[in-house]
Protein backbone atom coordinates (compact mmCIF):
# COMPACT_ATOMS: atom_id res chain seq x y z
CA UNK A 1 0.00 0.00 0.00
CA UNK A 2 1.56 3.45 -1.34
CA UNK A 3 1.12 6.68 0.93
CA UNK A 4 -1.61 8.22 -0.89
CA UNK A 5 -3.35 5.19 -0.43
CA UNK A 6 -2.42 4.90 3.52
CA UNK A 7 -4.06 8.83 3.05
CA UNK A 8 -7.02 8.46 1.19
CA UNK A 9 -7.82 5.00 4.23
CA UNK A 10 -6.23 7.65 7.10
CA UNK A 11 -9.05 10.34 5.43
CA UNK A 12 -12.20 7.96 5.63
CA UNK A 13 -10.80 6.67 9.16
CA UNK A 14 -10.93 10.76 10.13
CA UNK A 15 -14.16 11.41 8.76
CA UNK A 16 -15.65 8.44 10.60
CA UNK A 17 -14.16 9.18 14.00
CA UNK A 18 -15.13 12.87 13.43
CA UNK A 19 -18.94 11.99 12.43
CA UNK A 20 -19.42 9.74 15.47
CA UNK A 21 -17.92 12.52 17.72
CA UNK A 22 -20.32 14.96 15.93
CA UNK A 23 -17.29 16.91 15.40
CA UNK A 24 -19.10 19.19 11.55
CA UNK A 25 -16.66 20.76 11.53
CA UNK A 26 -13.58 18.80 11.42
CA UNK A 27 -15.55 16.67 8.57
CA UNK A 28 -16.29 19.78 6.65
CA UNK A 29 -12.56 20.10 6.39
CA UNK A 30 -12.06 16.96 4.90
CA UNK A 31 -14.67 18.45 1.82
CA UNK A 32 -13.39 20.86 -1.15
CA UNK A 33 -15.42 24.28 -1.18
CA UNK A 34 -16.68 22.71 -4.51
CA UNK A 35 -17.93 19.21 -3.47
CA UNK A 36 -21.16 18.11 -4.62
CA UNK A 37 -22.90 15.03 -2.80
CA UNK A 38 -25.55 12.81 -5.45
CA UNK A 39 -27.87 10.53 -3.29
CA UNK A 40 -31.03 8.71 -4.39
CA UNK A 41 -34.12 10.95 -4.84
CA UNK A 42 -32.67 14.22 -3.93
CA UNK A 43 -31.01 17.05 -5.64
CA UNK A 44 -27.03 16.88 -5.83
CA UNK A 45 -25.86 19.20 -2.15
CA UNK A 46 -23.08 21.33 -1.83
CA UNK A 47 -21.35 22.10 1.40
CA UNK A 48 -23.62 24.49 2.65
CA UNK A 49 -26.32 22.23 2.22
CA UNK A 50 -24.23 19.23 3.74
CA UNK A 51 -22.88 21.92 6.22
CA UNK A 52 -26.59 22.10 7.41
CA UNK A 53 -27.41 18.45 7.48
CA UNK A 54 -23.88 17.95 9.81
CA UNK A 55 -25.13 19.91 12.57
CA UNK A 56 -28.46 18.70 12.49
CA UNK A 57 -27.21 15.17 13.14
CA UNK A 58 -26.07 16.77 16.64
CA UNK A 59 -29.42 15.19 17.52
CA UNK A 60 -28.08 11.55 17.27
CA UNK A 61 -25.65 9.57 18.00
CA UNK A 62 -23.54 7.69 15.09
CA UNK A 63 -21.96 4.06 15.03
CA UNK A 64 -20.47 3.19 11.45
CA UNK A 65 -18.86 0.63 10.00
CA UNK A 66 -16.74 1.16 6.74
CA UNK A 67 -15.50 -1.77 4.53
CA UNK A 68 -13.21 -0.37 2.00
CA UNK A 69 -13.76 -2.07 -1.34
CA UNK A 70 -11.55 -0.28 -3.91
CA UNK A 71 -9.10 2.74 -3.96
CA UNK A 72 -7.63 3.70 -7.00
CA UNK A 73 -4.97 6.82 -7.48
CA UNK A 74 -4.54 8.37 -10.69
CA UNK A 75 -2.34 10.70 -10.33
CA UNK A 76 -3.83 13.76 -7.99
CA UNK A 77 -6.95 12.35 -8.82
CA UNK A 78 -8.51 9.37 -7.01
CA UNK A 79 -11.92 7.08 -6.28
CA UNK A 80 -12.52 5.07 -3.65
CA UNK A 81 -15.97 2.58 -2.88
CA UNK A 82 -16.76 1.95 0.17
CA UNK A 83 -19.02 -0.02 1.52
CA UNK A 84 -21.46 1.43 4.43
CA UNK A 85 -23.76 0.87 7.58
CA UNK A 86 -24.61 3.45 9.60
CA UNK A 87 -26.92 3.55 12.39
CA UNK A 88 -28.27 6.71 14.43
CA UNK A 89 -29.37 6.35 17.22
CA UNK A 90 -31.81 9.70 19.14
CA UNK A 91 -30.04 11.21 21.93
CA UNK A 92 -33.28 11.98 23.23
CA UNK A 93 -34.31 8.40 23.07
CA UNK A 94 -36.09 6.23 20.08
CA UNK A 95 -35.33 3.46 18.22
CA UNK A 96 -32.31 3.32 15.61
CA UNK A 97 -32.19 3.66 12.40
CA UNK A 98 -29.56 1.77 10.13
CA UNK A 99 -28.59 2.88 6.94
CA UNK A 100 -26.40 0.66 4.68
CA UNK A 101 -25.35 0.88 1.20
CA UNK A 102 -21.78 1.58 -1.38
CA UNK A 103 -20.41 5.43 -1.76
CA UNK A 104 -18.00 5.97 -4.53
CA UNK A 105 -16.26 8.83 -3.73
CA UNK A 106 -13.90 11.06 -5.93
CA UNK A 107 -10.56 12.74 -4.11
CA UNK A 108 -8.00 15.27 -5.02
CA UNK A 109 -4.91 15.62 -4.02
CA UNK A 110 -4.37 19.45 -2.95
CA UNK A 111 -1.30 20.84 -1.10
CA UNK A 112 -0.01 17.21 -0.13
CA UNK A 113 -3.75 16.55 1.49
CA UNK A 114 -6.65 14.39 -0.07
CA UNK A 115 -10.50 16.29 0.18
CA UNK A 116 -13.21 14.97 -1.08
CA UNK A 117 -14.81 16.42 -4.55
CA UNK A 118 -17.79 14.21 -5.13
CA UNK A 119 -19.88 11.58 -3.57
CA UNK A 120 -22.25 9.45 -4.73
CA UNK A 121 -24.00 7.67 -2.10
CA UNK A 122 -26.21 5.07 -2.15
CA UNK A 123 -26.89 4.51 1.35
CA UNK A 124 -30.11 3.62 2.18
CA UNK A 125 -32.49 2.40 4.90
CA UNK A 126 -31.37 -1.33 6.31
CA UNK A 127 -34.46 -3.59 5.57
CA UNK A 128 -34.95 -4.99 9.52
CA UNK A 129 -33.65 -8.49 10.30
CA UNK A 130 -36.83 -11.01 9.76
Amino acid sequence: MNGDEQAIRALIATWIRAAEAGDAERVLGLLADDVVFLTPGAPPMRKPAFAAAQHALQEVQLRITSAIQEIRILGEWAYCWNRLTVVMTPRVGGSPVTRAGDSLSILQKKSDSWLLVRDANLVTAASPVQ
